[in-house]
């Protein structure tokens, strides 16, 4: 059985899970890619803070296998640059194992199937399926520190930028999108999440300085100013300026 792994890494919380899952199935991790799209309208690929992911690399003591691969942000097109950097990658790192998070986005999962099989890796996508809110539950069990990066929808308040997600906000998240119809998840685009601690990090936890910027009731992010590790783990810390 194939052993060595090549993990997409967004940043986000469902690529950090599908790499810890991954490492606790005794994977080995052979690279980590970060897709960084052009464009913030990307149908395939998290975009708000995406050049934090080196960070996270960094945390994990893998920083010397992290690749940053730039795609168009274009539908359907950055699809198959991903291939072909991943064809590139696979040459170099000798995996055979695509590591993805997708939960539930049948787009997605279909065009990383393709890409797996059309560079001759088998895809691994752990959490695909999960019950949504007791994927987000079992995150918070785990360890794993996130806050939310982006918001784009009816329900999620952007006062909840920049909050570490707790038991609490967990069951707050799960009770509104049952309320106003966004995946609990946040699968859809609803909103964006950055991790900045989970079991993995053994060199430290992340710190971030962020403004909030608020585009319309509905629609915010943050507007990350620095970010650095610090050695201290099972942390993460987000200081807010005044929003922009």
């Amino acid at each position: 059985m194939a052993r060595r792994v090549c993990s997409l890494l967004s940043g986000g919380k469902d690529s950090n899970y599908a790499l810890y899952r991954a490492v606790e199935e005794g994977y080995e991790v052979a690279c980590i890619a970060s897709a960084a799209p052009a464009r913030s309208d990307s149908w395939m690929f998290h975009t708000p803070a995406v050049n934090l992911a080196r960070l996270q690399a960094r945390a994990m003591g893998l920083e010397g296998v992290h690749v940053e691969v730039p795609v168009s942000g274009v539908k359907e097109r950055e699809v198959a640059e991903l291939e072909e950097a991943l064809r590139a990658l696979k040459a170099r790192y000798d995996f055979d194992v695509l590591v993805v998070g997708g939960i539930a986005s049948r787009y997605q999962k279909e065009r990383f199937e393709r890409i797996a099989r059309a560079i001759g890796a088998r895809l691994y996508s752990p959490q695909w399926g999960l019950d949504a809110g007791e994927y987000l539950r079992e995150l918070v069990r785990l360890g794993f520190r996130f806050t939310l990066v982006r918001v784009a929808t009816m329900g999620l308040p952007c006062s909840w930028l920049g909050r570490v997600v707790d038991e609490r906000l967990v069951e707050e998240i799960i009770s509104r999108a049952e309320r106003y119809g966004f995946h609990p998840a946040l699968e859809g685009g609803e909103g964006e999440t950055l991790v900045l601690w989970q079991p993995l990090y053994v060199k430290g936890s992340l710190w971030l300085r962020a403004s909030p910027r608020i585009y319309s009731e509905f629609e915010c992010e943050l507007e990350v100013l620095d970010a650095g590790i610090t050695p201290v783990r099972g942390d993460g810390r987000v200081e807010l300026d005044g929003p922009g």
